[in-house]
Parts: structure tokens; C-alpha cells; sequence
């Protein structure tokens, strides 16, 4: 496995690496270190890098069986209730707002209480459950260690930035954000970006799922995984960073573990301290689909594991075919939604029940989403299937 990844890290590159870091050329640069930088962790073990790693499609692949779901933090034990969304594209969602229509959208975070990424970037250092940090003076001491540092914050954001806490932890989440904007995060290089550019030619099965996944008559995918109006955009990131509850069920296994059982609720959306309509609750960004399939486990707690097991999730509201309503995961009916009384009925029981074919090729198209340095990572699956089938 290690030779895997080594292997790996060899194929898809990392962003650049400066050899001289005293001269450390611009904004991003300095982001990149801080991206990587253990010491904001309290126990000096966690990085931004560390649940949202280059190498895995920017998700959290240390975990395994239900402590996949999330990120394990900087102590070594604790848990949170929701996984860690991936910083790929991430720069594309818009800063949290209402719509003239009422409609909540954009920001960082599965609930959006942050409006963009450099306010995001601030949270999980200071998170007891994440990185741990005490407080934002202890994270600038930190940063006062290295001279590199110093002297980088001094160049770009002038030589007053070290005289207030507040000054330069706002620089260091500023300067994560740069590099989270670089298009080390967002290549758009994936098998359907080269589709749009006549290099590659889609199999008979990613053709079909492609056409399903674009077409209201059959699919409802597109109603919130489409964002811009053409089916040929270059940029498209396929969501609408819209707010849905879809009635993801508990993670009971994981609630086990990290305490929140009994009669926890996850509002949402509700959590965002900037959202105080009830009718809001149990409501979750929609994520982007890019590199979808190589960063699993899925929905905001992880509950499933296998991307073809979202798709007959959401094919269960439109199929009265028994079988349609067990998880294949765990042979059992899909389990309650946490909160029912918002479910987004209307886009869910938009379009026809799926068979299997068509099933088959939605996953297909949607492997296609993957940025083309994770393409190994598709092989490796199913060579992982290809064992487990004998």
C-alpha cells in the first residue's frame, strides 16, 4: 500500500515547491506552506492538508470502516458528526447569501456559517475537535516561530501585520485562501473536461449516463448538480450550492462514537448562525460532483459508502419497487431522515424510477468527473473489486 502511494504522489505531482523559502514569491506561496504546516495543529500533528490531502481528491483517506466518515483530531481520538467536504473547486462556491427568491446559498462548510474561504480557513485550527488550537494568539506564536514566516507576512501584508493578533491571523487565513484559489485545486482536466475539448471520446455507457445526468425528462440530477446553463461550459462544477435536505438518514455507527446519539439532531442549516427560519433545518449545501467518485464516503455524515449506493438513495423516491427501498450497504431499509418535515420533494421526485442500466451509467459518467491525476485512484478500485468478486 505504501509503494501505492508513493507510486501515486509520483503521478499526480504537488503544487510547486519553493527550495529557497526565504523568498517565498507571492501570496499563494505562503499559503501553500501554511496548507501543510503541522505546527497550527496543537499536538503539532495536523495540518489543512491532513483531512483535505492532495493526494485523495483534497477529502480525509485516513480513516476506515465508520471512522471514514470523518476526521479523526489532533489528540488522536476525537470525532465530529460530519465529514470533511473536499477544498477541490471550492473557491467557485459564492459567498453565503439569500436570493431574491428566498433561497440560501453558498459559503464554506456543509451549513455555510462561513461566507468564503479565507473565514473558513480559521475554523478548524481553532476547532477543539479539529486542530485544537486554544485561541488566535496561540496560533500566532506559533507562526512567530519561523523566520520565514515573519518576514513573509511583513512583505505582503506590511510591517504593522505582527503588532495585532487579529492583523495576523487574518493574513494567515488570507494566504490559505490564495493558494485554495490556485488552479492546483480546480485543473478541470478530468476524462469530461477533455470530452468538451474533443480529446477524448466517452465510452457507449458514459455517453448514455451523460445524456441521463443533463436531462430533466429522466433524471432529477441536474436541478441541483448543474450550475450553469449549458451542458458544454468549461467551468462547470456541478453544483448550485443550493441548500436541500434529501433525507439523509443517522450515521448511527458513528454517532456511537462520537457521542451524539440519544436524540441529537444535525439541523443543517440552521447551524448557521446567520439562518433563523425552522423551516431551514435539516437543509445541506450541495457539493460539488468533481472527483466524486474517488472521495467517499458520502453525504455530509458519511453514511454511504459506495457512490452507486447515492444513486438508488435518491432512486428510492421514485421507484415502488421493494427492492429499491433496502440500502445494499446493510440489506436494511434506508432508515429514517433525521429531519422530514423539509425534504426537497419536488426535486427529488422529479423524473422516472432508473433500472439498473441506466443506474450503471450515471456512475460511469460520474467517474468521468475526476480530475485526471486521480484517475489511478479509479484504477486502484477496481482492482480492489476485481480481489474481493474472488
Amino acid at each position: 500500500m505504501k509503494k501505492f502511494w508513493s507510486i501515486l504522489w509520483i503521478l499526480i505531482g504537488t503544487a510547486p515547491v519553493y527550495a529557497d523559502m526565504s523568498g517565498v514569491p507571492d501570496v499563494a506561496a505562503l499559503g501553500q506552506m501554511l496548507y501543510f504546516d503541522v505546527n497550527l495543529s496543537r499536538n503539532r500533528t495536523q495540518s489543512c492538508a491532513t483531512c483535505h490531502a492532495p493526494e485523495s481528491g483534497f477529502v480525509d483517506a485516513r480513516g476506515s470502516g465508520v471512522l471514514a466518515a470523518v476526521s479523526l483530531g489532533d489528540d488522536g481520538h476525537s470525532v465530529g458528526d460530519r465529514s470533511a467536504p473536499t477544498t477541490a473547486y471550492a473557491r467557485f462556491s459564492p459567498a453565503f447569501h439569500k436570493t431574491a427568491e428566498g433561497k440560501y446559498v453558498g459559503g464554506q462548510f456543509w451549513d455555510g456559517r462561513r461566507p468564503d474561504l479565507a473565514s473558513q480557513a480559521g475554523d478548524p485550527v481553532l476547532n477543539p475537535i479539529e486542530m485544537a488550537m486554544p485561541d488566535r494568539h496561540g496560533v500566532v506564536e506559533r507562526l512567530k516561530e519561523n523566520p520565514v514566516y515573519v518576514d513573509a507576512f511583513r512583505r505582503f501584508y506590511g510591517d504593522a501585520v505582527w503588532d495585532d493578533t487579529g492583523t495576523a491571523y487574518a493574513a494567515m487565513t488570507r494566504s490559505i485562501a490564495a493558494f485554495e484559489e490556485t488552479n492546483f485545486f480546480a485543473p478541470f482536466d478530468s476524462k469530461y473536461d477533455r470530452y468538451l475539448r474533443g480529446e477524448y471520446e466517452m465510452t457507449a455507457q458514459e455517453n448514455l449516463g451523460m445524456t441521463l445526468f443533463f436531462s430533466r425528462q429522466f433524471t432529477n440530477c441536474n436541478l441541483c448538480h448543474q450550475l450553469r446553463h449549458s451542458q458544454v461550459d468549461a467551468q462547470e462544477t456541478f453544483s448550485n450550492y443550493q441548500y436541500h435536505n434529501i433525507g439523509v438518514p443517522a450515521n448511527t455507527e458513528l454517532r456511537a462514537l462520537n457521542g451524539k446519539g440519544g436524540d441529537y439532531v444535525d439541523r443543517g442549516l440552521l447551524e448557521n448562525p446567520a439562518v433563523h427560519e425552522r423551516g431551514e433545518a435539516g437543509k445541506f449545501k450541495v457539493p460539488t460532483l468533481r472527483n466524486v467518485a474517488v472521495t467517499g464516503p458520502y453525504m455530509h455524515n458519511g453514511v454511504f459508502k459506495d457512490l452507486r449506493t447515492v444513486i438508488l438513495f435518491y432512486n428510492k423516491y421514485n421507484s415502488r419497487s421493494p427492492r429499491r427501498q433496502i440500502n445494499p450497504e446493510t440489506g436494511m431499509d434506508w432508515g429514517e431522515p433525521e429531519i422530514p418535515a423539509s425534504i426537497s420533494r419536488q426535486e427529488l421526485e422529479t423524473g422516472p424510477a432508473l433500472d439498473d442500466k441506466r443506474i450503471d451509467a450515471l456512475v460511469a459518467f460520474l467517474k468521468t468527473l475526476t480530475d485526471k491525476r486521480y484517475e489511478p485512484l479509479l484504477e486502484h478500485d477496481k482492482s480492489l473489486q476485481h480481489g474481493h468478486s474472488h
